[in-house]
């Protein structure tokens, strides 16, 4: 991976953790990712429209935006689902590390890319890492309870999203900019999540009361992802994926310290095993 990939994938890992907490303090979820949506779109618009001025539309991209739509309002609600019924610092970790156990697999089918051997490493580790994030102290692995189990349902779902969309979105900016991308996407979405002006009129209400957070929160998922797709055209889809999973060292700290979720200790030794392997993943393509 390139210096410059990785600064970019760097900062969005901050900007994601940070976005995903404000998500996880929201009084209803779903609704406030709706709203920043709604907030994104609006930030992306001009940006969108000036660059699709300047480089034009590709015809061969509505498929892939299309796409990429349709698994965002997905991803969205799943992940709404997951911070309403579980803590961020179990959520974020299984359903980020979801995504880098796939991507990699996934692409080696869709694109051929093929991962170095460091990079195998390193992808090994950050799954090792995550797994240690989200292990229950004191008791063996077969003993994990009901309640745990189905708490993990909507972050799998939430991670299956994410391996998706990165595959959809690594075809996608290949034949579109990633800017007028991002501003088709984020528009789709919020016009799908219109009916909840219907079906949670007083959540929404509620949650625009904080609209200076829902605007925060936008512009960090916008440029977030904005930074990811420009390093999707720089390097290998499974080390911009895996690499993004620095986020979670900083879920590792804002769950217990922000949250107050506790399990300090834990979550750090797991935190370092990710960073480890992000380290192996950066280098292993230079």
């Amino acid at each position: 991976m390139s210096l410059t990939a990785l600064v970019l994938v760097v900062c969005a890992a901050a900007l994601h953790a940070g976005w995903n907490a404000l998500a996880k303090r929201g009084g209803d979820p779903i609704v406030f990712l709706w709203c920043a949506t709604l907030a994104s779109t609006a930030i992306l618009t001009p940006l969108g429209l000036w660059q699709l001025a300047i480089a034009g539309f590709a015809p061969a991209a509505i498929p892939f935006v299309v796409a990429t739509t349709l698994v965002h309002a997905l991803y969205f609600v799943a992940l709404g689902r997951a911070y309403a019924s579980g803590a961020y610092s179990l959520v974020y970790p299984v359903a980020r590390g979801l995504g880098v156990a796939l991507v990699p697999l996934l692409a080696l089918l869709v694109f051929d890319e093929r991962l170095s051997p460091g990079g195998t490493a390193g992808v090994a580790l950050v799954v090792a890492g995550i797994a240690g994030l989200h292990r229950l102290p004191g008791r063996p692995p077969t003993a994990v309870p009901v309640p745990l189990v189905r708490s993990l349902l909507w972050p799998v779902v939430t991670g299956l999203t994410i391996a998706t969309y990165s595959l959809i979105d690594k075809a996608g900016v290949a034949r579109i900019d990633p800017v007028p991308y991002m501003m088709l996407m984020e528009g789709g979405c919020a016009l799908l999540g219109v009916p909840l002006l219907w079906l949670r009129p007083a959540a929404v209400r509620r949650e625009l009361r904080g609209w200076r957070t829902i605007v925060l929160a936008a512009a960090g998922s916008a440029l977030a992802y904005t930074l990811v797709l420009f390093a999707f055209r720089l390097s290998k889809t499974g080390y911009v994926v895996a690499a993004r999973e620095l986020s979670i060292v900083l879920s590792a700290l804002i769950g217990p310290l922000w949250l107050r979720e506790g399990r300090l200790g834990p979550r750090l030794v797991g935190a370092g095993i990710v960073l480890a392997g992000v380290l192996c993943i950066a280098f292993a393509g230079r």
